[in-house]
């Protein structure tokens, strides 16, 4: 997966969770000089054994790249590797380009990208991304980018190793606000299928075939053939958790109550995962709200 030039050019992982980590170990195998940052420095053990380098704080990290890619939970987190002490800035040489892959608030980040240039000289994009772990692991993620024509341009080289799809959709803040409707859209698709598949186990069809039966269909998604299959088999395990769906969920709402825009579909969806969450079903991830109609296969 060697590319020309790409042993020269130093990358930085903040963050090696779920999506981290497999984004970190593309890159590495992709011939990019790799240094990684986690809180638990033990999670980059594997990634330092096939070659990349540790840092011990994201000044370090930063000290050690041309671009940071950043892989945390939520608006706080990437404000505190970012600015907090011995954070990114801390490290930072003027230049240092920044991908941000979380998925956090959009009118946050404006402030984190002016925040960010006008302490370090840095540049900022914002580069959330769908398709899960396993398209992490593929090199086929959808990144939905904000910022600068010219910044998502020198990032695109690097977000093309773990990607198969990359869109700029505007200034700083654009992406965020792109991965803010990705998950209302699948909030919504999974609390309809999960009625929709009770509705099919009580009047008697045989629902674990639903998603089969429909597939080429204009009601066909990824998210039927993935989520609904599972739901129908009672399969919950293995999804992320719900509290990333429902944190999505509420700054959805709150996007839209900032904007003015009416979200009463996504203001249901949000009272469902909190619903299920409150049942004790935090565990179900994403597909938490079937959790509400059925425990075990239909």
């Amino acid at each position: 997966m060697t590319g020309i030039g790409q042993e020269r050019t130093r990358v930085g992982v903040a963050g090696l969770g779920t999506m981290g980590t497999p984004i970190a170990e593309r890159l590495l195998a992709a011939g990019y000089r790799t240094t990684v940052w986690n809180r638990t420095a033990a999670r980059g053990a594997a990634l330092v054994e096939a070659g990349a380098a540790s840092a011990a704080s994201p000044a370090a990290l930063a000290r050690a790249a041309e671009t940071v890619v950043v892989c945390v939970t939520d608006t706080a987190a990437v404000e505190d590797v970012v600015f907090g002490s011995d954070g990114i800035v801390a490290g930072a040489q003027p230049g240092l380009l920044l991908v941000d892959t979380s998925s956090i608030d959009p009118v946050a980040t404006r402030d984190l990208a002016r925040r960010f240039a006008a302490a370090c000289g840095g540049r900022w994009v914002d580069a959330p991304v769908s398709g899960g772990e396993a398209g992490a692991r593929a090199g086929s993620l959808i990144v939905l980018a904000g910022g600068e024509a010219g910044d998502v341009e020198r990032a695109r080289p690097v977000l093309a190793v773990f990607a198969g799809r990359i869109t700029h959709l505007g200034p700083a803040g654009a992406g965020q606000a792109a991965k803010v409707c990705n998950q209302m859209i699948i909030g919504a698709e999974v609390a309809v299928i999960a009625e929709a598949l009770r509705f099919a186990a009580t009047f008697g069809l045989d629902a674990r075939r639903l998603p089969e039966a429909l597939a080429g269909g204009w009601a066909d998604s990824t998210v039927l053939q993935n989520h609904g299959r599972r739901m129908a088999a009672g399969v919950y395990r293995g999804a992320a958790a719900a509290h990333i769906m429902i944190k999505d969920m509420e700054l959805a709402c709150a996007m839209g109550r900032a904007s003015a825009t009416p979200m009463p579909v996504t203001g249901l969806v949000a009272a469902l995962y909190r619903l299920a969450i409150a049942q004790g079903h935090a565990d179900a991830g994403q597909l938490a709200p079937m959790r509400l109609y059925a425990d075990g296969p239909l």
